[in-house]
């Protein structure tokens, strides 16, 4: 039987004496959580004793957003070695065990045996079982694939869905689109966008081909649809398309680095390729950091023959977070590239990516060396001195 509310959690917690950075500094305070949502922010909070809140006390502790991944392969990806190459579904406790409290899914070069209605359920199980899930519609390849048959509506009428995504470009899994093709998807994604008071973001990957970004760039100048409309993601990939992408970006696009963690074998790593778009003047508020989680890391020889695959992973995202402060970053423009700036990619900023009063009790305490100690999601107690309170329905 599904636990009601009242008996997940406690109507009111009080988190108190820990540092908040929301994400800019503010300084020891305490949070009163009511219900979902941050009530009040005070640097002393007393309840009169019939409240009987949770209280946590996290003297000690920075308390910062829980992290936006806006590139998540909720079903898994893959496929591009047959069948066996699938990769996995992701669970919840290894979501939250990450930090992220808000994800965005999608499908990628698969979508064949993995469906837009399927991404569209697990996103729904997600939320009943604590997180924030969003998706986006479409996938690699032309034609589409939607909820409705049109992307418009996806986008207009599906309150889950907030553009389009990933579709390839530049990649030799896409379905080689032209720039008619991408121009009518990207118009199709703004209006749907408009009807539906969402984001309608075009969610773009990018391969290795030796276009790189010239047909994202041709639309941002050619067409009528504002440059920030477009996120490019996987940036990184490569030394040229990274410079390709500050060019871009320097023109007042959006630009998203994928997380590299240990395995992925992506030149410049994320690190280094923030630091080389800020070192060329590229604002912070431009940058994004996304996981690319639970989906295939394919290395192909020069034939396209897949020689090694690996699968992302969700924890690189923090990781390569705590990275970026290490390397000089502060703790404040870090944030911000996990959380704020994704935030507002997917229009999700009306209550997620911040710290404030009248937004989701999305948080996250930290300890002294910045590892995660406890997560808040949507006011519940997710994980508690780095143990797992609260798992997926088929967690192991």
């Amino acid at each position: 039987m599904k636990p009601t509310d009242a008996q997940k959690k406690p109507m009111f917690t009080l988190i108190t004496g820990g540092t908040i950075y929301a994400p800019e500094k503010s300084g020891r305070k305490d949070i009163l959580i009511a219900g979902r949502v941050i009530a009040r922010i005070a640097e002393r909070i007393e309840l009169p004793a019939e409240f009987n809140p949770r209280v946590i006390r996290a003297r000690g502790r920075k308390i910062v957003p829980g992290l936006v991944d806006l590139h998540v392969h909720l079903l898994g990806g893959g496929g591009e070695a047959g069948p066996w190459s699938r990769t996995p579904e992701i669970a919840l406790s290894r979501i939250t065990r990450a930090g992220v409290t808000t994800v965005v899914g999608l499908l990628g070069t698969d979508d064949v045996s993995r469906r837009p209605e399927a991404l569209l359920a697990k996103a729904m199980q997600l939320e009943q079982e604590g997180i924030s899930a969003y998706i986006y519609s479409g996938s690699y390849q032309l034609p589409l694939a939607t909820l409705t048959g049109s992307l418009r509506k996806d986008i207009a009428l599906i309150p889950k869905v907030v553009g389009v995504g990933e579709v390839a470009v530049s990649d030799h899994r896409s379905s080689q689109p032209s720039f008619e093709e991408l121009c009518r998807i990207a118009a199709e994604a703004r209006v749907g966008g408009m009807l539906g008071g969402k984001a309608g973001l075009v969610h773009l990957h990018m391969g290795a081909g030796p276009r790189r970004l010239d047909p994202v760039i041709r639309m941002a100048k050619e067409t009528e649809i504002p440059i920030g409309q477009f996120l490019p993601t996987h940036l990184n990939r490569t030394r040229a398309l990274m410079e390709h992408a500050i060019e871009f970006a320097q023109m007042g696009g959006n630009i998203d680095i994928t997380a590299t963690g240990k395995g992925l074998h992506f030149h410049p790593t994320s690190v280094e390729a923030i630091r080389m778009a800020l070192d060329a003047g590229v604002p912070v508020d431009q940058i994004t950091l996304s996981s690319d989680s639970n989906g295939s890391m394919p290395i192909f020889d020069e034939k396209g023959n897949v020689v090694r695959l690996g699968v992302g992973d969700i924890q690189c995202l923090f990781d390569d977070w705590r990275l970026l402060v290490k390397a000089g970053l502060s703790l404040e423009d870090s944030l911000k590239i996990v959380t704020v700036n994704p935030a507002k990619r997917t229009g999700l900023f009306e209550s997620k990516g911040s710290i404030e009063p009248g937004k989701d009790a999305d948080l996250l305490l930290l300890g002294p060396d910045l590892n995660i100690d406890s997560v808040v999601a949507k006011g519940r107690l997710m994980v508690h001195k780095q143990k797992v309170m609260v798992k997926g329905t088929f967690d192991e």
